[in-house]
């Protein structure tokens, strides 16, 4: 809108292009306003961008690179024929004022005040970056005679030790030249691998299915393999094993249990005949009725070893009890 500014603006009636000039002659203002306040001072008020990141010495607070502010520019010399000017701007965070001037001699900016940088630089020498050429070089290279022709002999120097390596970034680059081809190959690979990443999920997919897990599968290794081939499963015993198997238990265990007395005892002796005779009872009994046909004789000689075990068990038992005044003998 810059060129309807002229026709936008009112001329009064006692406007005199020839005297006045412009509008602002005619009102007495400058063209920058506010901006133009210290012109007669030598100081414009520009808008000044942060070029790098600094330490506020006022609040010791950082300021990033790019943060813009309100300074004072001022020339306060020259490079050559290059003007040096200085900028002079307010911390946003405190009262402090920070000051900064141009430094063409290495094309930067340089804080005269009331910051510290940020030392994020490097040295180009140490970073084999290509350095630039300094004035007085190139005065004494357009001058000197003999200084250029000692100078043109290290620049062939530096290309022979660098041949080799532009060489190999040659042929690097010419292994990429052909993208169509590249891309093909790199697409030919995607394809094979993603088909493989696929049967590998729909046999993981059947696994988890059939054994009712919903955790993800790792690959299969070729050390779970020879782990899983020494593994044998065996069958659960059937009823009919689990049930003999009882029987033989039960049949070879004593009929009488005797935890309180020693296997040695002459009691513990004595209750495992008993427990004998008891089975070879059970078992004329389970022979039939020849082997338990009724005798008198048989039955008074069965009444007398009772008779007797009896006695030989109270016996025990009184031999064996502590004697105590509280202790109960058996009867």
């Amino acid at each position: 809108q810059g060129e309807r500014k002229g026709q936008n603006h009112y001329y009064p009636p006692d406007f005199d292009p020839q005297k006045h000039g412009s509008l602002n002659g005619y009102h007495g203002t400058h063209a920058l306003r506010e901006r133009a306040r210290k012109l007669s001072q030598g100081i414009l008020i520009i808008r000044f961008e942060m070029p790098y990141n600094i330490w506020c010495d006022g609040c010791k607070n950082h300021i990033g690179m790019g943060v813009r502010y309100n300074a004072e520019k001022k020339k306060v010399g020259n490079y050559y024929t290059t003007p040096i000017y200085r900028f002079r701007m307010k911390c946003h965070l405190c009262v402090n004022y920070i000051e900064m001037q141009t430094d063409p001699a290495t094309c930067d900016y340089v804080i005269v005040c009331g910051a510290q940088r940020k030392e994020e630089r490097w040295d180009m020498a140490d970073n084999e970056q290509i350095l630039t050429t300094e004035r007085s070089e190139k005065e004494k290279l357009e001058t000197d005679p003999m200084y250029k022709l000692d100078h043109g002999g290290k620049d062939k120097e530096k290309l022979r030790k660098a041949l080799p390596s532009l060489s190999e970034l040659q042929d690097h680059q010419a292994g990429w030249k052909d993208d169509f081809i590249l891309n093909s190959k790199l697409r030919r690979k995607f394809r094979t691998e993603k088909k493989v990443m696929e049967e590998e999920e729909e046999k993981d997919n059947a696994v988890r299915k059939r054994t009712n897990l919903s955790i993800p599968l790792l690959p299969e290794k070729e050390e779970d393999k020879k782990l899983a081939a020494l593994l044998t499963y065996t069958a659960p015993d059937s009823y009919d094993d689990r049930q003999n198997y009882k029987r033989k238990e039960i049949s070879s265990r004593s009929w009488f249990s005797s935890p309180t007395l020693p296997p040695g005892s002459a009691a513990g002796s004595l209750l495992h005949k008993l427990g004998l005779q008891g089975k070879g009872a059970a078992v004329a009994k389970a022979l039939g009725p020849q082997a338990s046909s009724p005798n008198p004789h048989n039955q008074i000689k069965c009444i007398y070893i009772a008779l007797r075990i009896s006695a030989e068990i109270s016996k025990c038992c009184t031999e064996t009890q502590p004697k105590t005044p509280n202790s109960k003998q058996c009867m």
